[in-house]
């Protein structure tokens, strides 16, 4: 057998990962707060855990309608929290999974990296939504013009500030850490801009999506709970069949009911609008043809089981089928990944933020992969041009131009018949 080779730092390929394997995280033992501690003190392990996950659950779900009626910009900035939490979770296992104590300014990188990232993924978005405001005062102006050169510029200060820091004994370790950072940035940052993208859509496609997913996780708890005989994968030995069906039925049905409530009002199904008049972000529009009620032909075949021949529902009730699919067949593989992580790890939880629970990440493992998803669904099924931007794209133009790109509009309004040569406005 061959002897592992030796680079000129003294490490061998595999020093970093002999140094996880020895030395495995621990979680704390018990986080349960010690008036449940007390309250369940005369149940089994197994019911206990299983009263302290639905009192939090309840608390979570309660917590949830709060921020929902806050409003939209109160779920953006809850949005951002948990971005950063996560972040933090994950980049705290790397730090004390590899030992990476001593290596100089790896945190305080991380936190650069992740500042810079948001501010490129975050800076059109910001211009798209508040194209009036950012034109209006000039430093926001500059930033938002050179937006893409600014970003790169930020980055490479952090690359250089990377390879300044470099010192011998580290050089390995310094590069796991380097790509841990950035595979952290891209499934945490990337994932949570993708969210606040969903909301200004319309609030339905922020709630649904996510309902569906905590929907899908407490029925296949429950299911598994009470019938669950049967496992369902190796990297979460509590996951049966018996969970993962009926909490695919169960989600589908929610879906499919609170999509029907939500549809109609207005607040949830309007895209989200800043007004720059009252500096604030308004929901209110005509609702389009999908949140409009439509009568449909049932097939015979079902005709002859349920009686009915013609079923009332909002087009968007048909796209929601599609939404809690996804989140119940393959949402929970952004949790069988998350389990894989913490295996590779051995590790129980991310944290220990919510009692029963685990951290922030164990709680949105899926939802990241639900927000992907429903990005590209509207994107591929549901939005059109946006007007928005290229307007913003037309007033960068030069006025010879503009004037050229308004006089073709106008010629091609006047043969469509919507305008007429006399038309002065």
């Amino acid at each position: 057998e061959s002897e592992p080779e030796v680079k000129a730092d003294g490490e061998t390929a595999s020093d970093s990962e002999n140094r996880a394997e020895a030395a495995p995280l621990v979680t704390s033992a018990d986080d349960t707060p010690e008036v449940l501690n007390r309250a369940l003190s005369n149940l089994s392990s197994r019911w206990k855990n299983w009263w302290v996950r639905g009192i939090l659950t309840l608390a979570m779900i309660a917590f949830f309608f709060i921020i929902i009626y806050l409003g939209p910009m109160v779920l953006m900035m809850i949005v951002m929290c948990v971005q950063i939490k996560c972040f933090q979770e994950i980049i705290t296992i790397g730090y004390n999974v590899y030992h990476s104590y001593e290596l100089p300014w790896f945190r305080t990188l991380s936190w650069y990296f992740l500042l810079c990232v948001n501010y490129f993924f975050y800076g059109e978005t910001v211009t798209d939504y508040f194209f009036t405001l950012v034109q209006r005062e000039e430093p926001l102006r500059i930033l938002s013009k050179y937006h893409r050169f600014i970003s790169f510029t930020l980055y490479l200060i952090g690359f250089c500030m990377f390879v300044l820091s470099l010192v011998k004994k580290h050089y390995r370790l310094q590069f796991y850490m380097f790509g841990w950072t950035h595979v952290t940035l891209l499934i945490v940052v990337t994932q949570s801009h993708l969210v606040i993208h969903n909301l200004f859509e319309g609030m339905i496609w922020f709630i649904v999506p996510i309902s569906c997913v905590i929907c899908n996780d407490i029925m296949a708890y429950m299911f598994g709970f009470f019938f669950g005989r049967t496992p369902l994968i190796k990297l979460s030995p509590k996951k049966t069949w018996e969970g993962f069906i009926g909490g695919f039925f169960a989600t589908v049905l929610f879906g499919l009911l609170l999509s029907y409530v939500m549809s109609g009002y207005r607040c949830f199904v309007c895209p989200v609008e800043y007004n720059n008049d009252t500096n604030s972000f308004t929901v209110d529009c005509e609702p389009s043809d999908l949140f409009r009620l439509h009568e449909y032909n049932i097939p015979e075949v079902i005709q002859s089981v349920i009686g009915w021949k013609i079923v009332r529902m909002y087009p968007f009730q048909i796209h929601s089928i599609a939404l809690s699919t996804f989140a119940s067949l393959i949402g929970p593989f952004g949790g069988f990944f998350a389990s894989g992580f913490k295996r590779a790890f051995k590790i129980k939880d991310f944290a220990n933020t919510i009692p029963g629970h685990g951290g922030i990440m164990d709680r949105f493992d899926c939802q990241y992969l639900m927000a992907t998803f429903v990005n590209v669904y509207i994107a591929s099924f549901i939005r059109g041009p946006n007007p928005s931007k290229l307007i913003q794209q037309f007033m960068n133009l030069r006025p010879e131009q503009q004037l050229h790109i308004f006089s073709t509009l106008r010629s091609h309004l006047i043969d469509k018949g919507m305008l007429t040569d006399a038309t002065e406005d």
